[in-house]
């Protein structure tokens, strides 16, 4: 039996950052996760400056060897009807490819780590928790998104009543004709709303690479709306007639509509697995890297690995993120006074989807970086 003081499921933004933070604690870590990297993530793959300020990253040097595709406008509409673009002048958001970002955060960690490794079992001995047989720890942290098997400790595990986002997406590098033929530009991201606004697509350009898919609550209907998504969006040249290979899925909860619990003794969730993602947006990267800092500096401070005292990390999330809802309206959790049929004049509003849908839910402009400061969270 190999001991640690604790072991990270999940190697992904969210664990990988959580790792990285501690590198300095003194304290014996172990990353598993079922992937090895680089591996495809299916994400649309954009990340705001505050996610690049709150892990450190030299945007530049970043760029020298990863795609980064800087984003200063946005398209924006309802589906059916014309998009309205949005110029932000600077730099509001990067483009970037999961596969080389994740493995850019997983390569910062020194911490030991087992990939390629499925989590077969997680028991309870003398209080401390054992993986596979193999790993022993007192402190285990679920960081491997939604079907997390450490967030099954703390319920009946995902899909049992909670409210879960499907999506389906695809990401190809595009031939030099199917490049010359996307009317998509990089530096302006698509978003289309569903009509029902239980959902949304989006085209996304990063260089040659091209992202294409959409997210709804209703996922029954997921492949129907996605259909026809794409034959509009070909029909406007938008993107190309020829799309190689088959969309993915994934899912994930939004914060409102998550009901896990965030800590037990000897357990704590970060990112996706803790049910994180923005619920205007669904964007889940940086409430993955900021609940991982924050359980960082929670996991440097507590005097043992008790519910007591991890109690802080979920604390300070509310702190962060809100409340969370405690019945939320089906739908893409728009306040109530956006409903159609006033939501489709609204998305024709260069205002509104300039400072409410672009700056405010899917931007987060307001909402200064993580801070980290001594042994204090600010904000």
């Amino acid at each position: 039996m190999d001991y640690y003081d604790l072991i990270i499921v999940g190697a992904g933004p969210a664990g990988a950052t959580l790792a990285h933070s501690l590198r300095d604690s003194g304290k014996r870590i172990l990353v598993i996760d079922k992937k090895t990297f680089p591996r495809d993530k299916t994400c649309a793959g954009w990340v705001t400056p505050a996610v690049m300020a709150s892990l450190d990253i030299d945007v530049s040097d970043y760029a020298r060897e990863h795609t980064l595709q800087p984003i200063r406008r946005f398209r924006i509409g309802m589906m059916g009807q014309p998009a309205v673009e949005n110029n932000h002048g600077d730099v509001v958001s990067y483009g970037i490819r999961r596969c080389e970002f994740d493995h850019y955060l997983l390569s910062r960690v020194t911490a030991s780590r087992e990939l390629g490794t499925p989590v077969k079992s997680i028991t309870r001995k003398n209080g401390n928790w054992v993986v596979n047989d193999t790993w022993e720890a007192p402190l285990i942290v679920g960081a491997g998104g939604h079907f997390c098997p450490v967030a099954k400790l703390l319920g009946d595990g995902p899909g049992s009543h909670e409210t879960v986002v499907a999506a389906k997406e695809v990401e190809f590098e595009m031939t030099p004709e199917q490049s010359e033929a996307c009317e998509a530009r990089g530096d302006t991201p698509e978003l289309w709303f569903c009509k029902d606004l239980k959902g949304y697509a989006w085209v996304f350009r990063k260089g040659n690479f091209l992202n294409i898919g959409l997210g709804r609550e209703d996922n029954h209907k997921l492949t129907e709306h996605l259909e026809r998504f794409v034959e509009e969006m070909k029909a406007s040249g938008r993107i190309p007639a020829d799309l190689p290979g088959r969309f993915k899925g994934h899912a994930y909860l939004l914060y409102d509509h998550a009901e896990r619990a965030l800590v037990d003794d000897g357990v704590m969730l970060i990112g996706d697995s803790a049910g994180l993602a923005y619920t205007q947006s669904g964007e889940g990267i940086r409430p993955a890297i900021e609940s991982a800092l924050i359980a960082a500096q929670v996991i440097r401070e507590a005097e043992d690995y008790s519910a007591q005292s991890l109690q802080t990390y979920g604390e300070t999330i509310a702190q962060r993120f809100g409340n969370r809802a405690a019945e939320t309206e089906n739908g893409w959790h728009l306040p109530e006074w956006i409903k159609a049929p006033l939501a489709s004049t609204l998305m024709r509003s260069h205002w509104f989807t300039r400072k409410v849908v672009t700056e405010k839910w899917f931007l987060h402009q307001e909402v200064p970086p993580l801070g980290l400061t001594g042994s204090a969270v600010h904000f």
